[in-house]
């Protein structure tokens, strides 16, 4: 076998995941689609300059027959048809999972993502904490001696799991000395171990597929979900994906994604903080028209994001496919009753606006949200599962619509410089110690929002942007300030040695990345780097 496990702190139960027959599986689809994946990568950078040297995008002309096509995706099994609320959480710890699965959200998107650090320990216990949910067998004991159990009172909620996104590698697999992609490690090591539990159930399996640019990365997963399906002895079409439209390229090719997932496919996710990463991260090069205000302002009514919303409700149910709305971060607070009366309200207005504009469902970060989500959703479709039959056909967006950045309404501020450093800085260190899900200022945040954070911060320096509060130009010199004084703020939050380990590295990263005249893709590859 030229496949290997390298790992100098052995991890729990491992011996269960990294099975013979299991590294076969993943060494397979190696073999068969790294080249492909390369290949997608290596064209996201052609794509990208080619956008950066005319600040555009447009649909694509060699598309255009999918686009006008009387087609629909395969109908979604009885499990999907009802999605109104969903709770997203990382599969590990085991307490996370079974307060996920426990909650009364219809689903739960099991990360393995943004919300998941990918520290090898995670990697394996989120495959046996998936497994063991599959088997009715998940169970955890705190060190005080609370106990943790699968409820039996109630239906628990859907899984749908998500690996990792085509960048990510996963160093502690090689396949012939190389590391292999993370997104099939993943996958991989949770198809084999847990596709044929969940169809025995009849609740599975189901993935959410992320950071995706393009149709022919959507035609990949395809590719593979074809060979594992064949690979494991199940019915093709048994596998279901929900994909996320996080990237602006992909906004262009909501059409196409379905497509060329049309088996296998279930519908699509609006989300926030990645979309406006994305649109940093591909127009960096374009000056003003893409510079963002502060990026607490940018709220989904924004011209360019209800363009963006709109267009995927109208696509979704145009192609029988589900419109999965944004996140709800808030984190209720018992001692702070105003401040979470207040947020729980925001979120209720979010829901509704979501609801209203035809979303079949919507996410949630805590489990004390689900009820209002649950309440909302209610309210629109009564005993309907979902309103996939609203079509929208008075929806018209054009290319210039989802690129309207310029009319966003808000400013920079040296508030926002602030609160981009600290929570830049704050997420990088707790994800660098092993968390992916951090609670930050009463929301739960994932990688996210560091990318988001740490991208206008050099989009800012790039731009020479002028803050509205305070007149001061942003240059390197001022960000070298103001991140010293919020990393000498994180100092006195937290214990000297977690500052130490944690905080001191992902400070001086924060540094590289936002001072350098490259823009780095992603936060988290250099910062995979620096993890034990």
């Amino acid at each position: 076998m030229a496949i290997t496990v390298t790992d100098n702190h052995p991890v729990d139960r491992a011996e269960e995941v990294l099975t013979d027959e299991a590294l076969a599986f993943v060494e397979e689809l190696h073999r068969r689609f790294a080249g492909e994946r390369k290949a997608r990568l290596e064209a996201r950078k052609a794509r990208r300059a080619e956008a950066a040297s005319s600040g555009k995008l447009d649909f694509l002309p060699e598309t255009a027959e999918v686009r006008a096509g009387d087609w629909k995706v395969a109908e979604a099994p009885a499990p999907l048809q009802d999605r109104r609320v969903e709770m997203t959480g990382p599969a590990s710890p085991a307490k996370m999972a079974i307060n996920a699965l426990n909650s009364g959200a219809k689903v739960w998107l099991a990360d393995m993502e943004d919300a998941s650090s990918p520290h090898w320990s995670n990697v394996v216990d989120s495959v046996l904490n998936l497994r063991d949910a599959a088997l009715g067998t998940l169970s955890f004991t705190s060190p005080e001696g609370k106990e943790y159990r699968l409820r039996t009172d109630a239906p628990l909620a859907v899984v749908v799991t998500r690996p990792r996104g085509w960048h990510m590698e996963e160093r502690h697999v090689l396949v012939d000395g190389a590391p292999a992609s993370g997104a099939l490690v993943d996958f991989g090591l949770h198809f084999f171990h847990v596709a044929k539990l969940l169809i025995e159930s009849g609740r599975g399996p189901y993935y959410y597929l992320p950071k995706m640019e393009s149709h022919l990365e959507a035609r990949l997963w395809n590719e593979v979900f074809v060979f594992a399906q064949d690979y494991l002895g199940i019915p093709q079409g048994t596998v279901r994906a929900t994909v996320l439209i996080e990237t602006i390229p992909a906004a262009f090719e909501m059409d196409e994604i379905l497509y060329e997932l049309r088996d296998h496919a279930s519908g699509l996710n609006a989300g926030r903080w990645d979309y406006l990463f994305s649109i940093i991260k591909y127009f960096r090069d374009a000056g003003e028209q893409f510079t963002l205000p502060d990026r607490a302002s940018v709220v989904m009514t924004a011209p360019f994001m209800r363009a963006y919303t709109e267009l995927l409700v109208q696509t979704c149910h145009k192609r029988g496919a589900f419109a999965m709305g944004g996140m709800a971060a808030f984190i209720p607070n018992r001692r702070e009753p105003e401040i979470t009366a207040a947020a729980i309200e925001k979120v209720r207005a979010d829901k509704t606006r979501e609801a209203t504009d035809g979303f079949d469902g919507s996410w949630v970060a805590h489990p004390n949200l689900v009820s209002t989500c649950q309440e909302v959703f209610d309210s629109f479709l009564g005993d309907k599962p979902n309103q996939v039959d609203r079509q929208r056909p008075e929806v018209h967006v054009t290319a210039d619509q989802l690129l309207d950045v310029a009319s966003t309404e808000g400013v920079a501020t040296e508030e926002g410089l602030h609160l981009n450093l600290y929570v830049a800085v704050a997420y990088t260190a707790v994800w660098l110690s092993g968390n992916g899900a951090v609670a930050i200022h009463n929301l739960m945040e994932d990688a996210a929002t560091a990318e988001i954070s740490r991208s206008q911060v050099w989009q800012q320096i790039r731009n020479k942007v002028v803050l509205a509060d305070t007149g001061n130009t942003v240059t390197r010199e001022l960000v070298e300030r103001i991140l010293a004084e919020e990393t000498e703020r994180l100092r006195g939050e937290v214990d000297p040695q977690q500052f130490a380990n944690f905080y001191e590295p992902a400070s001086r990263l924060i540094a590289d990345i936002c001072l350098s005249e490259d823009y780095t893709d992603f936060l988290t590859t250099p910062a995979y780097e620096l993890v034990g």
